[in-house]
């Protein structure tokens, strides 16, 4: 049995699993096998795979009808050998270390459930600023402890950089809930109380283009994370509570609290800084300063304020409060 299966779901992929598959095919690690999970492509992905597959047996192709990325994962998972599964997305690039270090370090932490690595997203010239900020956040976070720190800002960790436990993922397995299967499974393991790791270096180039599936599929619609996150928070930090103290009250405060209203949890307060909004009652909360956070211990703190930059400020203002992050108050965007 090879010690890591890779997992690659393929549709439609002939303009870049070529150089992906090279990438694989050279690794300093050797004992692996790659799992070429086909989703009906109508173009000439097969043809690309079957060639790698007749030069190399460690290439396993599964053609398949098209069943959707959830589907198609669920197939390809089901014919993981390995100890560990690695994996991949078909217009992605690996460093040539990348299985070796992740192998490494989920045999030297068996507490570990998975680990990921930072990604180099690219090409650079057609990265705005949101794309940069958001690479520079996904660097940011760089143990378990900041995983599940950040779990509720966006995926801390990027889906093709993971390499889980195959024992741990076919117990939970991937699921379509309208939302992103990878972002489900990461919370679902961390409400379980399992950790995810993170190996700082950038071990994965991530494609950016137009077709990718994040800008393409219903499940990653703006809308679908609010309700991703409500979910997990209503069965997990916010569990047994009816309700809870709303920090930030603009666009994502606003969507999140709206998500969080269908569960029936309401917010008692809202903390602002704008004088304008302090004194009144926004859908019956009253609307109070960060200062009157003390008043209020024992209610959980839903800090919801975009940008790194803000959020920090108000990490920074609940700990000189003496409130705990993940225990106390927990970070959402």
């Amino acid at each position: 049995m090879p010690q890591v299966s890779v997992l690659l779901p393929i549709h439609r992929a002939g303009a870049t699993l070529e150089p992906c598959l090279e990438t694989i095919r050279r690794q300093t690690f050797e004992d692996w096998e790659c799992i070429l999970a086909d989703d009906g492509s109508e173009d000439d992905s097969m043809e690309i795979a079957r060639r790698f597959a007749d030069i190399d047996r460690r290439f396993v192709l599964l053609p398949g009808p098209h069943l959707g990325l959830v589907g198609t994962l669920e197939r390809g998972r089901a014919a993981c050998r390995g100890t560990w599964v690695a994996r991949m997305d078909a217009d992605d690039l690996m460093i040539r270390d990348r299985l070796r270090l992740q192998v490494d370090a989920l045999a030297a932490d068996a507490g570990l459930a998975a680990v990921g690595t930072h990604v180099r997203i690219f090409p650079r010239a057609e990265m705005g600023a949101g794309l940069r900020a958001y690479e520079k956040w996904l660097r940011s976070i760089r143990d378990a402890h900041g995983v599940a720190r950040e779990a509720f800002i966006e995926c801390p960790v990027a889906h093709p950089t993971w390499m889980i436990r195959r024992s741990i993922l076919d117990t939970y397995g991937y699921r379509d809930r309208g939302w992103p299967e990878d972002y489900d499974l990461l919370l679902r393991l961390l409400a379980d109380g399992h950790r995810f790791g993170v190996i700082p270096r950038a071990l994965v180039a991530w494609r950016e283009h137009p077709a990718r599936l994040t800008h393409n599929h219903d499940a990653y619609r703006i809308g679908e994370f609010p309700r991703l996150k409500a979910h997990f928070l209503r069965h997990g930090f916010l569990d047994g509570h009816r309700t809870y103290v709303l920090w930030g009250y603009g666009h994502t405060g606003r969507a999140l609290r709206r998500a969080l209203a269908d569960h029936d949890l309401h917010p008692s307060h809202i903390v602002e800084l704008h004088p304008g909004r302090l004194g009144q009652r926004i859908h019956g909360a009253d609307v109070v300063p960060p200062d009157h956070l003390p008043h209020l211990r024992g209610e959980p703190i839903v800090a919801s304020v975009a940008g790194a930059g803000p959020r920090s400020e108000v990490r920074s203002a609940l700990a000189r409060m003496g409130f705990d992050e993940l225990r106390d108050f927990v970070c959402a965007a």
